[in-house]
């Protein structure tokens, strides 16, 4: 009998070991910086000091950089938190890119991220994150481009990582940042015929992530998601995504219900600022707290401590969730 109570209590504290408490913090992802009653409560609960917020995106449009969506901000927009500056590059602008153009661009990344902060008070970190699907064809000037920014901004670079980079190490090498924000979602199309959830398919997540322990930068945090949306089937076949879309939204006595997340349109008209067609379908996908612990629980295995950043800071997706 003793040999089992001591038996029971060494599986007690290997399970309490293995269970890892993890601070969060929230991306906010819109364009015009405002919060409401129920965002700014998510926010004040959250545990980590820091808001990701995105400043603006970067495009390659007719040969030259432009600056896409730069934030506005509103005067509900009031914070204790930390602001780490998130910017968005698209891959294309690392395309046959020229290596006076990488100091040009890092120069006007780091001037912008600088004129927003003074221009809206921010109290900014010591931390520019940049968020970019790099490949093996832009790789070598991305990461010239992560390094001349550090030298030029005097700030810690930090980048998100994706799936099939971590995935395929060996071909998209190694990002020469101290730290990596892991992207745990998009695991496939939404614009594919699928009946998989393309926001996040947690066992193609797993497949992605089967080597996790092997990426060489130790130093990494995780971003998981809690959006939804709603995917339009028109009756070619062709796809649509309206963004934040619930099962909730999907109660309308104009809608036959083909499934807990599935609709048909049984009469044309506006819904959700578009014009859809009767015959019409629409499927929402969204993330359950039960997806979100399956992941968590299998990178618990896999990192030894990590943060995480739940994407997005939106009340229609904090609110009734427990963090």
């Amino acid at each position: 009998m003793k040999i089992f109570q001591l038996l029971l209590a060494l599986l007690l504290v290997v399970s309490c070991k293995e269970k890892q408490t993890h601070t969060y913090a929230y991306y906010y992802w819109k364009t015009n910086l405002a919060l409401n009653q129920t965002e700014k409560k998510a926010l004040e609960k959250s545990t980590s000091s820091y808001l990701y917020t995105r400043f603006f995106d970067v495009d390659k449009i007719n040969e030259k950089f432009e600056p896409v969506a730069v934030i506005t901000r509103d005067e509900s927009f009031q914070t204790k938190k930390e602001i780490v500056p998130t910017v968005f590059i698209t891959n294309r602008t690392f395309f046959k890119i020229k290596t006076e153009e990488i100091q040009f661009l890092a120069q006007s990344v780091n001037d912008l991220i600088q004129k927003k902060n003074k221009e809206y008070k921010l109290t900014s970190a010591n931390e520019i994150q940049i968020d970019c699907d790099w490949t093996a064809g832009t790789k070598d000037d991305y990461f010239k481009f992560l390094n001349e920014l550090k030298k030029i901004s005097r700030k810690e670079i930090t980048c998100t990582l994706r799936l099939h980079q971590v995935k395929d190490k060996n071909l998209m090498e190694i990002p020469p940042v101290k730290k990596v924000y892991l992207m745990c979602y998009s695991t496939s199309s939404p614009l594919e015929n699928s009946d998989k959830n393309s926001i996040l398919d947690v066992n193609i997540l797993k497949s992605y992530l089967s080597k996790l322990e092997d990426y060489p930068l130790k130093k990494i945090e995780v971003a998981l998601p809690i959006y939804s949306w709603g995917i339009v089937t028109n009756h070619l076949g062709k796809h649509k995504l309206i963004n934040a879309l619930s099962k909730k939204d999907l109660e309308n006595p104009n809608f036959k219900k083909i499934s807990d997340h599935e609709i048909e349109i049984t009469k044309e008209g506006f819904y959700f600022g578009n014009f859809l067609n009767k015959g019409f379908k629409i499927r929402v996908e969204e993330i359950s707290d039960e997806q979100l612990d399956d992941v968590t629980q299998f990178l618990d295995k896999k990192l030894n401590h990590y943060n995480i950043i739940y994407y997005q800071l939106d009340s229609k997706f904090v609110e009734g969730r427990s963090f």
